[in-house]
């Protein structure tokens, strides 16, 4: 299963449009922006996005990317232990 990672349009005031963007590019990922992810006082804070509907957050864009993709190979292991 490929990983949904959603954004918030109400976030990209702190610099998340351009990740999303990086991202969208990536076969391997589902990215879909929503308006509102209900998440209002994250959004307000700092840069996340959602990962299979986990927050993911960092105080910047760079970190942000590099949280998701932690998360992602961290998610990735875990599937492969379950097979194993």
């Amino acid at each position: 299963m490929r990983p949904l990672i959603e954004f918030c349009a109400s976030n990209i005031g702190h610099g998340t449009e351009p990740l999303k963007r990086k991202l969208e590019l990536n076969p391997e990922y589902d990215v879909i922006e929503y308006g509102c992810l209900n998440n209002c006082g994250q959004c307000y804070l700092q840069p996340f996005a959602m990962l299979d509907g986990e927050i993911i957050e960092a105080e910047t864009p760079e970190e942000l990317e590099a949280a998701i993709e932690a998360a992602i190979k961290e998610q990735e292991a875990w599937d492969n232990l379950e097979i194993d």
